[in-house]
């Protein structure tokens, strides 16, 4: 993430409060790190344009496509089984979708070869995920009543989920103790 301007140092006097560029960089590199330089999450609906643009034989894709494939993997989004896969397969699996596609995993193969080599390094995971889709599209399979769905101690292990529940949280924390922003000191220390 780049900004486009870059504001000077005076734009952020405040006050009697001056910063120089050392604790403005400080506080970048301080909020950067407590995020784990992890700012921002990439989801299906990153990829879901690209992918209905190029998969659509047409100079540009029908008008209802990308709501479609939008719709299909918001379905998908209750099937524990979407964790298995990356977000770039799910928006290409839901672009042939709603682009209403019969494919075999031949047809799919070369489909995808066609877009730029290397676009799906294992194509078995995008014609799982397909087939997966084409199942909740028709109906033929069952989605649970409740988000998720266990599939076994075995796969909760290793499960990210599991994981981001025992790490720790990190706190920002300030020299300063005046500022408070009007919280209350019981409110504050956790």
């Amino acid at each position: 993430m780049e900004e486009c301007r870059v504001p000077a140092l005076a734009e952020f006097r405040v006050e009697e409060f001056n910063f120089g560029s050392k604790v403005i960089q400080r506080m970048e590199l301080l909020v950067l790190n407590t995020l784990e330089w992890r700012m921002n999450s990439v989801t299906p609906f990153t990829y879901v344009h690209y992918f209905t643009k190029k998969l659509s034989k047409a100079h540009t894709p029908p008008k209802n496509t990308m709501s479609k494939a939008v719709q299909v993997i918001l379905a998908m989004m209750r099937d524990v089984n979407l964790m298995d896969h990356r977000p770039s397969v799910i928006a290409g699996a839901a672009a042939l979708v709603a682009l209403d596609r019969k494919l075999t995993k031949q047809t799919l193969e070369l489909e995808i070869n066609s877009l730029s080599p290397n676009v799906f390094s294992e194509i078995e995971d995008l014609f799982s995920c397909y087939n997966r889709m084409q199942e909740l599209d028709t109906g033929e399979a069952t989605i649970p009543e409740t988000p998720i769905r266990l599939r076994g101690m075995d796969a909760c292990e290793n499960s990210s989920v599991i994981s981001a529940l025992t790490t720790k949280r990190k706190m920002l924390t300030f020299s300063d103790s005046g500022q408070n922003c009007g919280i209350p000191d019981e409110k504050r220390q956790r």
